[in-house]
């Protein structure tokens, strides 16, 4: 071979060796960003969980300032898994507020390492995070005035309808605003309690949210003799613990947490401690009883023809 072939060859293969070594280092890329918030914990002694300040009886701020909850309960279940886990009796527990609209973007950030709320499990929502086992499932329904009444979602043609701003709710009524609901009048609100506060000014006349939600609003409030909540549900909602997607360790952790208390039958205990008072009764359903029998990670589906949470 010439010098000048040599010369020719060895341009055309360096870029090629540079071009497929920079392929290697993207294709690389996921392996090395492998989240490993267990490790995280081990060094810092300390777990942040995301929390709800109005989403009764899951997550909320009691009267004396303190998160707690159903799921604040189970999260706190699993902090004991971890602990064991780890070795560590000492491990500090940070409580940080999140939202609708931001609680997934604080988890993917880092600000939260776990969700313990009212989320549910979408198939939408597992193209970015993983979530725990099944504790509860609730359906989306329609609080409204007692003058009308929904049977069907033609029933809120023309209606005035508050929707809370990144929910499954909002997402299945934005579908609807195109089809059956063209002439409907959605108002999106910031949270739970700006929109059940619009109802009850008589902004407007229905609210979509999750029945056990719902059920948590009117719990306490003295114009529960002038809401109905409508009998028509409108999707199947699996709520779950959430975590970034594949954190692997924590998330057995959470797992194993849940399936003992699913186990032992203490799930039982803890149930009727937030749904069974004084102010709310909420009786367990056959999909969240099932739920502790055979432990699963189903995503909720739309129970309207044609469309999705």
């Amino acid at each position: 071979m010439s010098p000048l072939s040599v010369h020719l060859l060895r341009a055309t293969l360096i870029p090629f060796s540079l071009a497929l070594a920079a392929l290697a280092a993207l294709s690389a890329t996921p392996a090395q960003a492998a989240v490993d918030t267990m490790s995280k914990i081990r060094e810092t002694r300390t777990i942040v969980l995301g929390v709800r300040e109005a989403a009764a009886p899951f997550s909320f701020v009691n009267a004396q300032k303190q998160s707690v909850g159903y799921s604040v309960d189970l999260c706190m279940n699993a902090v004991e898994e971890i602990k064991r886990e780890l070795k560590l009796p000492d491990i500090k527990v940070q409580y940080k507020p999140v939202s609708g609209p931001d609680r997934i973007p604080k988890l993917l950030s880092g600000e939260i390492d776990l969700e313990c709320g009212s989320t549910t499990n979408t198939m939408a929502r597992q193209e970015k995070v993983d979530f725990s086992y099944t504790f509860f499932v609730a359906g989306m329904r329609v609080l409204t005035s007692q003058n009308l009444h929904v049977d069907t979602v033609k029933d809120l043609q023309k209606q005035p309808v508050a929707l809370t701003k990144g929910t499954t709710s909002e997402k299945l009524f934005r579908q609807l605003a195109e089809g059956e609901l063209r002439d409907a009048k959605f108002t999106t609100y910031d949270n739970n309690g700006e929109a059940f506060k619009a109802l009850k000014e008589g902004k407007v006349r229905a609210f979509a949210q999750d029945d056990s939600l719902l059920q948590g609003l009117v719990s306490n409030d003295k114009t529960i003799d002038t809401l109905s909540l409508s009998r028509l549900a409108l999707s199947v909602e699996p709520y779950a613990v959430m975590a970034r997607k594949g954190d692997t360790a924590l998330l057995a952790a959470v797992d194993r947490s849940l399936a003992q208390l699913y186990a032992s039958g203490e799930i039982n205990r803890l149930y009727d401690k937030w749904f069974n008072t004084s102010t709310l009764t909420i009786k367990m359903g056959r999909l969240t009883r099932d739920s502790f029998v055979r432990p699963n990670k189903q995503p909720g589906v739309a129970m309207v023809l044609g469309h999705s949470i």
